[in-house]
């Protein structure tokens, strides 16, 4: 029986991501990327960026453990030959041909974000690979995800009688399952603790700090061996109600001590009320959406199966409608942000339904063989 409370936790997670990029693309408080606010902070303070505080501590934790825990079940109906061939092809491609097929667009608009000049004196054809290359953007989701998908294998050699699943049963499960998957946080600081906190220059210091391989290798495997488990996502359901407060109040207190400071920073994601506040917003929605929303509709439906393709393409709404009005027009901030919401949720799905249509062209950006009817 599938389980709709995972479909539907991971594309209103997927929704926030690009409610989040809105933000992030205009914010003032360092945060790497984005064209920048309208005014230096303290000065500007843009309390609208709180939306990074309130989002950016669990919600692509929370997605690799939805992903752990999705991992388990295929691989209980499919072989592992299946699995792996279609990881593959839904997360290699669109990290490697879909560069140059879509992504580019992406990578040119970054570039000029970076500086209107700083590929001035580049030939035509090389400023393509460059775009190309530079279009990779929130696509380190789906490579990080194909390393962990690999060494998925090799650990399930290492635990071919799923001993080591049976003893997360049996630990997770019983009476003080809660308070085991609540001391899980201190795995989760840990993961933040693998950042390095002063990165040197020309060195793979920032790319290390953005794909957080270690980090976000912790919540997948954690999926896959113990939240995976029915008596684990029963826990959480009923427990629910206390996370979420309990959340809330770290969140809270999060906030309020820390805004303005760039909150991507290894000195922020390392501190323990960004973790704990992490931590528990991941468990509480769980508990929170296994409770509420174990059931599907029409748009529900379309959604579960659609809202990797919105992942995919949406960037590209972002950095091009939010770069041109920044740049090319005189539009209140307020306008700015309301015009860009609406462009990445009505424009990505546009687009995805577009481009899944075409031969090729979906192979390619999305890893879909053939359109279903």
């Amino acid at each position: 029986m599938r389980k709709h409370w995972i479909d539907n936790l991971r594309w209103v997670t997927v929704l926030l991501v690009l409610l989040y990029h809105v933000f992030y693309f205009y914010n003032n408080k360092g945060v790497f990327g984005g064209i920048g606010g309208f005014g230096p902070y303290p000065e500007n303070p843009q309390y609208q960026d709180v939306v990074m505080y309130i989002l950016y501590p669990w919600f692509m934790p929370l997605l690799f453990l939805l992903a752990g825990i999705s991992s388990r079940y295929a691989l209980e109906h499919r072989t592992t030959k299946e699995w792996f061939s279609s990881r593959v092809r839904k997360l290699l491609l669109p990290a490697t041909l879909g560069l140059f097929v879509y992504q580019w667009i992406t990578g040119y608009f970054n570039t000029h974000v970076a500086g209107v000049d700083v590929l001035q004196e580049v030939p035509q054809p090389f400023k393509y690979l460059i775009w190309a290359g530079s279009g990779t953007g929130p696509l380190w989701f789906i490579q990080d995800l194909l390393t962990f998908s690999a060494l998925l294998l090799l650990i399930r050699k290492a635990d071919a009688r799923n001993k080591f699943y049976e003893a997360c049963s049996r630990i997770f499960s019983g009476k003080a399952g809660i308070l085991w998957i609540l001391l899980l946080g201190v795995l989760f600081w840990v993961g933040e603790l693998t950042l390095v906190r002063h990165p040197r220059e020309n060195s793979a210091d920032g790319l290390l700090n953005l794909y957080k391989p270690l980090f976000y290798l912790i919540p997948f495997l954690m999926g896959y061996f113990i939240f995976a488990h029915e008596k684990v996502q029963e826990t959480l359901r009923k427990g629910w109600i206390p996370l979420i407060l309990a959340a809330v109040a770290a969140g809270g207190v999060l906030i309020l001590t820390t805004f303005g400071q760039d909150n991507t920073s290894p000195e922020f994601l390392q501190s323990p009320l960004n973790n704990l506040y992490g931590w528990l917003s991941c468990i509480a929605l769980m508990g929170w959406f296994a409770d509420r929303f174990n059931k599907t509709s029409r748009f529900a439906g379309w959604m579960a199966r659609s809202s990797y393709g919105l992942y995919i393409v949406h960037y590209s709404v972002i950095a091009s409608f939010g770069y041109m009005m920044k740049v090319h027009t005189t539009l209140p901030p307020v306008s700015m942000y309301l015009i860009l919401t609406a462009a990445v949720f009505l424009l990505s799905p546009a687009i995805y339904e577009l481009l899944r249509r075409i031969p090729f062209i979906r192979w390619c950006v999305f890893g879909i063989k053939k359109e279903k009817r």
